[in-house]
């Protein structure tokens, strides 16, 4: 309906030259989108002058049907028990649920009870204190994840009720907010306290610029997509560190980038389902299975369908958040003993990684509130299918090994 009224308003226009001065005037506008032609048409909703239906249909994703409406259903229908990245997964999680009936196997005591109470107590432990069979059990409770129950679970910033009430300027900045006396005041050096990392991220420090001034080329329609690899990436990132980056900037980074395979591989996955299945098979793999596996890699899913239903403004803490966290970890890159070689090539990772980062936080600024739930709700169904997936291997596992959960055992 509404490209009829526009295939009508160009026929019009072509129809009847301007007859004032004024409407002369008008058509020496240099269209905003080819910026080669004069524009003779304005968009009803937002103003933009343009010359010709072509141009109208790019000039404005706010104007025009956006990406996630029009690829929604395609995507949905795209995820078919037949699809390759369904397949990879089946494997994926074959595999692991074979090596986890491997490890429940195993010897049920990891750490002897001296070295658990002296971690418990808050002990220094040194290497060279333990026995040969101490650091074997140790290395080991640290690869199982043992450890990690001794430490208070962080409380996501994106799980609490503030995150649904984050207030950014128009232009995607920080608000600015009234300067009290506490915050002229000097601060004692010994009585400062570290930031608390349950805080909501600071959002852009200053306004976004738009992607017309950081590219000439039209962005990917696959930036959403990538999005979802992105996002997943710092949300294992902080869990994995209890929230706490910073006190591993250059860990965090490293671990960051060898998650999410867009920052750290150039990836450019076409699908969520692509960019999903790469991310929780390297969750699954052995460096980071002890992690908690496939669960844990679906409780990133729902992490990520939680910041995208909070919308802009969430999106776009945490990616700033997640941008100082790069840069950080480029920071004390600089610092760390490590060869030319390497520490070149780190340093461009890192850098390529700042770069991405700040072009998808001027990308999600740019995009209608519709395309989050619409994004959203892809996700939701991937992982409806994953937990599909995952329950249908479990059961083969299970057929395959009959007698791994054999509770009476005839002697």
């Amino acid at each position: 309906m509404e490209r009829d009224v526009v295939i009508s308003e160009h026929a019009a226009a072509s129809a009847s030259p301007a007859s004032s001065s004024s409407s002369f005037a008008e058509t020496r506008v240099i269209c905003r989108v080819c910026q080669k032609q004069f524009a003779q048409y304005t968009c009803p909703r937002c103003n933009s002058r343009y010359c010709s239906l072509p141009c109208y249909k790019g000039h404005s994703v706010q104007c025009t049907e956006s990406f996630m409406r029009e690829n929604v259903m395609d995507e949905l229908k795209q995820m078919q028990p037949e699809d390759e990245s369904k397949k990879k997964m089946l494997d994926i999680l074959k595999r692991l649920h074979m090596e986890e009936e491997m490890e429940s196997d195993g010897d049920e005591s990891i750490l002897s009870d001296e070295l658990i109470q002296k971690v418990i107590s808050g002990e220094e432990i040194n290497l060279e204190d333990l026995s040969d069979d101490e650091i074997k059990r140790f290395r080991q409770a640290l690869a199982s994840g043992e450890l990690s129950k001794m430490i208070e679970p962080w409380t996501p910033w994106w799980t609490k009720p503030v995150a649904r009430s984050i207030s950014l300027s128009p232009d995607g900045s920080q608000l600015i907010r009234e300067v009290t006396a506490e915050d002229t005041a000097i601060p004692d050096p010994m009585t400062v306290q570290e930031p608390s990392i349950n805080e909501i991220p600071e959002g852009p420090e200053s306004p976004l610029p738009s992607l017309k001034q950081l590219t000439k080329t039209e962005p990917s329609p696959l930036l959403a997509v990538h999005l979802v690899d992105i996002l997943y990436s710092y949300c294992f990132t902080l869990r994995l560190y209890n929230g706490d980056w910073r006190s591993d900037p250059l860990g965090a980074s490293t671990v960051a980038l060898s998650m999410s395979k867009v920052m750290g591989e150039d990836a450019k996955p076409e699908t969520v389902p692509e960019a999903l299945s790469a991310c929780i098979e390297e969750t699954c793999s052995p460096a980071y299975r002890h992690t908690g596996g496939f669960r844990f890699a679906i409780g990133l899913v729902d992490d990520i369908i939680t910041l995208l239903s909070l919308g802009h403004n969430a999106l776009l803490c945490a990616l700033c958040d997640f941008r100082r966290l790069i840069q950080a970890g480029e920071s004390m890159l600089k610092a760390a003993k490590v060869g030319k070689t390497e520490k070149a090539q780190s340093s461009l990772k890192l850098r390529g990684a700042t770069r991405k980062l700040y072009f998808m936080t001027c990308w999600v600024h740019e995009q209608p509130n519709e395309t989050w739930p619409s994004l959203a709700r892809i996700v939701e169904v991937h992982k409806a299918s994953l937990e599909e997936l995952d329950s249908g291997s479990r059961k083969a596992s299970r057929k395959s090994n009959p007698h791994s959960k054999v509770i009476i055992e005839e002697l």
